[in-house]
């Protein structure tokens, strides 16, 4: 199941996409009598999402959504899919390419960092520059969201605790961070510097997760390319390892790290393009932040 959120009649509201468009949960709960959440972080939070994909996956469900209105892909005003998730978790060097840019070392465990929800837009709005940074950068990076609550999960359970997939756009400003390593926080804190994805895939969607192909795409151009399959940790090692340092919970995002970054300037336009997911898309604001 994909699912995304719609903008729609001025507030925000969780939908699933079928071949004619977006059908909104809303109308779902009214055609129904279901009582379903009305956005991603609900169905999360709630417990819900798992049922409503086991729904989605049965012959009843599919032909519900075939007599539902839906809005039209092209018609469609699209949000990020969690607006205040509790947690923005990030891994740095994660592709080999990644660390050679950075000139790091391998190390025996991920590196880990954190970004606030404050730093979150979603498709289309601005990254805006902060005054303090003269050289910023994107990159595009597979993010995985929590479906359950969870602590010091095995690899092998991973799968279980994650909702799906999402695409996602990590800003940061790097002249600080080459300054002092112990700058990387302020780096990746600026508001607008988190882009999260409108489209949530479940891991079904997405079942060969390895040929996943990951793009750091520049004002249309494809600066850096590589697969999943190429990570040094692969998602389900990830999701384990973060478990076992804070307990886990519904609409946590955990970013997996980059094939590449590249600079954006003012007029540009930064975008994430992952195989079967929406592509994520943020003009660079001509204006810097205060």
């Amino acid at each position: 199941m994909k699912a995304v959120m719609l903008k729609l009649g001025g507030s925000e509201t969780a939908a699933i996409a079928t071949d004619r468009g977006y059908v909104p949960i809303t109308a779902i709960n009214r055609a129904l009598g279901a009582q379903w959440g009305e956005t991603l972080m609900e169905l999360l939070e709630n417990g819900q999402w798992e049922a409503l994909v086991r729904w989605h996956r049965e012959a009843g469900g599919r032909q519900a959504l075939a007599l539902l209105e839906a809005v039209p892909t092209g018609e469609a005003k699209l949000a990020p899919i969690v607006r205040r998730p509790r947690k923005i978790m990030g891994l740095g060097m994660n592709y080999m390419e990644k660390l050679i840019e950075l000139k790091g070392s391998a190390d025996d465990a991920p590196v880990l960092f954190a970004k606030p929800d404050t730093s979150l837009i979603g498709d289309g709005e601005p990254i805006r520059l902060p005054v303090q940074s003269e050289r910023v950068t994107a990159e595009a990076e597979l993010a995985i969201v929590i479906g359950r609550e969870c602590k010091d999960v095995d690899e092998t359970e991973a799968p279980a605790v994650v909702a799906g997939y999402a695409a996602s756009l990590d800003m940061t400003a790097a002249d600080l961070l080459a300054q002092n390593a112990k700058y990387m926080f302020r780096a990746k804190s600026f508001d607008s510097f988190f882009s999260l994805g409108s489209e949530l895939a479940t891991a079904d969607e997405l079942p060969e997760w390895e040929r996943l192909v990951v793009e750091t795409v520049h004002n249309g151009q494809t600066v850096h390319r590589n697969t999943v399959a190429m990570m040094r940790y692969n998602p389900w090692h990830i999701v384990s390892f973060v478990s076992r340092v804070m307990r886990l919970l519904p609409g946590d995002i955990i970013m997996t790290g980059t094939p590449g970054s590249v600079r954006i300037v003012s007029g540009d336009e930064a975008e994430c393009r992952i195989s079967g997911l929406a592509p994520l898309r943020n003009p660079v604001n001509m204006f810097k932040q205060a």
